[in-house]
């Protein structure tokens, strides 16, 4: 008789072979146009092209994110100014950004106490920054 405590071991009528389930692939539906929801608009059912000026506004977004996007990747390596929440005046040369755009690695920082290595400045602390192309 086999030892029903060893891993693969069997007792015929106590134990039954374990199957492991199929996994499933499972589809996420993007954000709905109140931003909460999954999907899309019941309000819009029928109208799945839109109106001209939401299709004119969608064009002039994405060409703006366009822009901000390209002028970041314009910053890497380069000295840049920022602004920081109560006026503090920083410098630093950018390194890189996260996928959401949320913070800022930079390097060599010149805050008013004394230069810092290695930085991540959040985005939210900026108030502005500027650098010269």
């Amino acid at each position: 008789m086999k030892n029903s405590s060893c891993l693969g071991a069997t007792v015929p009528g106590l134990f039954s072979p374990l199957t492991i389930p199929t996994p499933v692939p499972v589809i996420r539906l993007p954000r709905g146009p109140d931003g909460t929801s999954r999907g899309f608009s019941a309000v819009r059912g029928q109208d799945r092209a839109g109106s001209l000026a939401e299709v004119a506004e969608q064009r002039v977004r994405a060409a703006l994110r366009e822009r901000y996007l390209r002028s970041i990747l314009a910053m890497v390596g380069r000295p840049v100014h920022f602004t920081l929440h109560e006026r503090v005046q920083v410098d630093a040369q950018f390194g890189a950004t996260d996928l959401d755009v949320a913070n800022f690695h930079v390097s060599q920082l010149q805050t008013p106490l004394g230069v810092q290595g290695e930085a991540l400045l959040r985005c939210a602390d900026i108030i502005s920054y500027s650098f010269q192309l």
